[in-house]
């Protein structure tokens, strides 16, 4: 059986996180917790990263700094996971949905200064497969209305737009490291920030409104609680395993490119012989091979190509069901708009196997199955 995903595991996890327990510290913000977030500040080139329970609780924390009133809209993409639009839900704002584009299946940029109101607050770019949405004008766009910019880079990892990191151009950028994404501390995530006055906030947020961090650091001399907040805060064992990929971050990345590369050339003659379409990367951008998809010519093609590729022990599966037309999204939102690619396009797609340590042969198989079900002879 090729599985779908493996979690990420590079070889000295478990000796990191029994070094976490041998520190006697096991709770937030220990060791291994201050080295993943000094490697994402230098890496990614921003003034604070905080690790968080999971990329759900990065965009959670992120809503909450944006400061959000009951009734106030959030703009964002129906196309991404529910985590997406739960956390502007949580902080009291209305959802307004707008279409994708279909060659990145991220947000159209086009679409969103139609959908601002008087009420519009935040911006919701989210970066799918690791690809950057048009960020150049989504910031012009935010910068002209006065509005916010919340990455949802959960995906992004390592992916960058004009030469700089995904996550790190926004007001916030908020990471996931799921066990489904490039780099794992099982459940887990971060917040990336920029302004003195965000950071300290974020700080207090993420330590139960209290400013325990200003403590440690010697800024106050005893701490307390000084404002809202919730347990925001990983373990270090979490940080512990996350550490021993972000130390070979860049091999991880080189092998699933390699994957990533070998699926792209193998299945060009499947797209120009017009079967199916493949992943597009706009110049500005370099992705982190996240995931590879492939579009079927619609929703029963897709269906048939899942039970042939299952029928041969391969895992492949369908992504998001687009929100607005969830139960949740009815609810808490509205379409702006014509959905014009959304639903259409979320039905073509569909994920194959991809992740760190594919085994040659495991790929090619993969690969060769693809082929075999578009083969005219079959």
């Amino acid at each position: 059986m090729i599985s779908f995903n493996v979690p990420p595991f590079t070889g000295r996890e478990m000796e990191y996180m029994r070094q976490a327990v041998e520190n006697l510290h096991i709770s937030g913000d220990g060791p291994f917790t201050k080295k993943c977030a000094e490697w994402m500040q230098g890496r990614f080139r921003v003034p604070r990263a905080l690790l968080t329970t999971s990329g759900s609780s990065a965009l959670d924390m992120a809503a909450l700094l944006c400061g959000l009133r009951p009734g106030d809209e959030v703009i964002l993409p129906s196309f991404t996971f529910s985590s997406t639009a739960n956390a502007f839900v949580l902080a009291g704002a209305r959802l307004v949905f707008v279409d994708i584009r279909p060659d990145t299946m991220n947000i159209d940029e086009t679409k969103i200064e139609d959908a601002i109101t008087e009420k519009t607050r935040v911006i919701v770019p989210v970066h799918y497969a690791g690809i950057s949405c048009e960020m150049d004008t989504i910031l012009e766009i935010a910068g002209r209305h006065g509005l916010k910019v919340v990455e949802d880079a959960a995906q992004g990892v390592m992916s960058t737009y004009k030469g700089k990191a995904l996550g790190s151009l926004g007001d916030f950028g908020c990471f996931s490291f799921h066990e489904t994404k490039n780099y794992s501390m099982g459940e887990g995530g971060a917040l990336l920030l920029h302004g003195e006055e965000d950071i300290l906030r974020a700080e207090i947020l993420r330590e139960k409104g209290t400013n325990r961090s200003q403590f440690f650091r010697g800024q106050v001399a005893k701490y307390n609680w000084v404002d809202f907040g919730d347990s925001f805060l990983p373990s270090d064992m979490n940080a512990a395993y996350l550490w021993a990929q972000l130390e070979r971050a860049d091999e991880v990345n080189e092998d699933r490119l390699a994957t990533w590369n070998a699926y792209h050339a193998a299945f060009a003659p499947l797209e120009e012989a017009g079967r199916i379409q493949r992943p597009t990367v706009p110049a500005d951008c370099v992705h982190n091979a996240h995931m590879y998809y492939i579009k079927c010519r619609d929703l029963a093609e897709r269906t048939a190509f899942i039970r042939f590729m299952a029928e041969r022990e391969i895992g492949c599966v369908f992504h998001y069901v687009p929100l607005h037309s969830a139960p949740a999204g009815l609810k808490f939102g509205r379409f702006h708009g014509e959905d014009t690619y959304t639903t259409a396009e979320s039905d073509r797609l569909v994920r194959l196997p991809m992740y760190y340590g594919m085994k040659k042969e495991d790929r090619e198989r993969v690969i060769a199955s693809v082929l075999d079900f578009y083969d005219p002879r079959r």
